[in-house]
């Protein structure tokens, strides 16, 4: 693989998730870990292909990786190991340090041994997340050092670096990344690759115990090792003035892949600024950047997200009685909305510096072309059960959903998904709407998810004997984020055999007496399974399983098995439009004169079109090539 040669100056093309894999290994990477999830997952995807890799090959890859259970387990996993000696890894999207951050907090007390960078993938824009945060204030409140990278090579670079910096305070480090630097490609200049320390040595120190009387004595420690860290932010090579033309009075400070819009445009808008870019954003050098601001009489901050580097400019010119004018979020310039671009940045320059904009805005088309939401994969189980329940369950019936996939089925027609705040909250908000209303509950949940989160609301459901359906749709992956393995399957993130735990035991083991298990291809049985778990008073639990088809049809060209697409006969066909109008399988489409055709090309061959067809117009006709 090409991402584990060592050949150092050598230049490679890499993702940035694969740049901050690349700068893990070279610093000797023992231990990473993760949740998967959207812009990050990449990363540990990386470094699961390389384990597997050398399983396959019986080899030692000489770092232990895993996908854990959740964000706060994989933390928690890290840090322990990081605690003996040894080099360690966690990553996670934005919303999974909320996760973690139970375990964050008090970590940053306790400190680490052998360097720990936890990297934190935001998604301004809310890409593939159901919120924007912005995770530099999770630096700020656990006072622990941060970066963010600009390119794929400074991601690399952060990383390997960073390890040190972690070494050298003893502090875990935040890198913290967003989607456009995890999901661009760049450069990458390969250094030498340390070599693992492979196992730690844990030495046995009662301060590691945060008992109240501990964390009292912990508490100023961690302020002198932040105070340490903003000395080497001072120092810090990804902290740096780059002067533009003959600058005077402007300056504009900047980090992350906004650097990257103010460099060029800068240079194509010819202005005379010098820019302040931050690599280290938490502790921000502060006498460089007193330099900075006596240095200028205008500054402009362009961040993306939350103003955080622009308060503690405010609060450093203040301190320093500077009358320097501070353009941004506050003077309406900048926008606390989304992703920044190009014409975003030029727009606001255009007007704080009263120059003509350099981009040309494309003319609108008159034409309004129609929308194309995303949509259940043809084939998919999800699809089939969502179409038995609503076959089974009243129109008012309450349907708290989750994150997945399955979130999809909050577009019509089905309309199964009512109300979403986070992993697992399907089944507690289920034990709430069963409390506050006289309605039908059903909720659901993957199975992934039911692992990270799902469990304790099932508990609570139980013990309190709240009047739920709670669904889990078991597909046997973490399908949303790239099909990584999770406890139910019999294999881990390194490809080894592990002990397969079946969510029905897990859901029997809660308390749970009233368990369908179904498969959901079975439609008219699935739709049985959900009446009688809605007639039933108190939990009950329907367990759909049946696997994500990408890897049911992976696995049966593996084996060498046909894949049967399916075909309407127009005999038949009555028009009655269920396969369109209620079913909804992208596969169909209207073909002249308004008859419904199958794309072959689209029909992954699972068969329920067949089985929801009043006519039995639907049969398998031929082989998918």
């Amino acid at each position: 693989m090409e991402i584990l040669e060592d050949k150092p100056g050598k230049q490679i093309l890499l993702l940035g998730n694969e740049a901050i894999t690349r700068g893990a290994i070279e610093a000797g990477i023992d231990v990473a870990t993760t949740y998967p999830g959207t812009p990050s997952s990449e990363i540990a995807d990386t470094f699961s292909l390389i384990a597997r890799s050398f399983t396959k090959q019986k080899k030692d890859p000489s770092f232990y990786f895993e996908y854990s259970t959740n964000e706060k387990v994989a933390l928690e996993v890290a840090a322990a190991a990081s605690i003996t000696g040894l080099r360690t890894l966690t990553c996670m999207k934005h919303v999974g340090l909320n996760v973690a951050s139970d375990a964050f907090m008090t970590y940053l007390y306790v400190g680490c041994k052998g360097g720990h960078i936890i990297v934190s993938a935001d998604d301004p824009s809310c890409h593939s997340s159901q919120n924007e945060q912005d995770n530099r204030y999770f630096a700020l409140f656990g006072n622990a050092p941060m970066l963010e990278p600009s390119t794929p090579n400074e991601a690399k670079e952060m990383t390997r670096i960073g390890f040190e910096i972690s070494e050298e305070v003893k502090l875990p480090v935040l890198l913290r990344t967003t989607t456009r630097l995890n999901h661009i490609r760049g450069p990458i200049e390969l250094t030498k690759i340390q070599k693992p320390r492979t196992k730690g040595h844990f030495e046995k120190d009662p301060m590691l115990v945060t008992v109240p009387a501990i964390a009292r004595l912990q508490h100023p420690i961690l302020l002198k090792k932040i105070k340490q860290a903003e000395q080497i932010s001072e120092k810090s090579r990804f902290n740096k003035i780059i002067n533009v033309g003959k600058p005077k009075e402007w300056g504009i400070v900047t980090s992350g892949v906004s650097y990257n819009y103010v460099k060029e445009l800068a240079g194509d808008m010819k202005l005379n600024v010098r820019i302040l870019k931050l690599g280290m954003t938490h502790p921000i050098p502060k006498k460089m950047c007193e330099d900075f601001i006596k240095s200028c009489e205008n500054i402009i901050i362009v961040e993306e997200l939350e103003p955080i580097l622009e308060n503690q400019f405010k609060v450093i010119a203040y301190d320093l009685n500077s009358k320097v004018k501070i353009y941004g979020k506050s003077s309406g310039h900048f926008s606390r909305l989304y992703e920044y671009n190009l014409d975003i940045v030029a727009d606001a320059f255009s007007k704080i510096f009263k120059i003509k904009n350099p981009i040309n805005k494309p003319k609108e088309s008159k034409i309004k072309l129609p929308s194309r939401p995303p949509a259940l994969c043809p084939g998919c189980p999800h699809r089939a059960t969502y179409y038995a329940v609503k076959k089974a369950a009243p129109k008012t019936t309450i349907y708290p959903t989750d994150i997945g996939c399955y979130t999809l089925g909050k577009a019509p027609p089905y309309e199964v998904a009512d109300l979403l705040l986070c992993m697992g909250s399907n089944a507690g908000t289920a034990c709430g709407f069963a409390i506050a209303t006289d309605e039908k509950i059903i909720s659901f949940m993957g199975d992934s998810t039911f692992f990270h989160s799902g469990i304790p609301p099932i508990i609570d459901a139980v013990h309190h004997n709240h009047d739920v359906v709670i669904t889990i749709l078991d597909n046997r992956t973490t399908a949303m984020t790239g099909h990584q393995p999770h406890p139910g399957n019999d294999f881990d993130g390194m490809g080894r055999p592990a002990k397969k735990i079946l969510v029905e035991d897990v859901v029997k083991g809660c308390g749970v007496e009233h368990i369908e298990i179904v498969d959901p291809n079975k439609i008219k049985e699935t739709t049985e399974a959900f009446k009688r778990a809605l007639e039933n008073k108190g939990p009950s639990a329907v367990v759909s399983k049946s696997p994500c088809i990408l890897l049911e049809n992976r696995d049966k060209k593996k084996r060498g098995e046909k894949i049967y697409v399916h075909e309407i006969d127009q005999e038949k066909c009555k028009n009655c439009k269920i396969c369109i109008s209620r079913f909804n399988c992208p596969s169909f489409y209207y073909g002249e004169d308004d008859i419904i055709l199958i794309d072959p090309q689209q029909c992954n061959g699972c068969g329920n079109c067949a089985d929801i067809c009043p006519f039995e117009a639907i049969s398998p006709k031929g082989v998918k090539k």
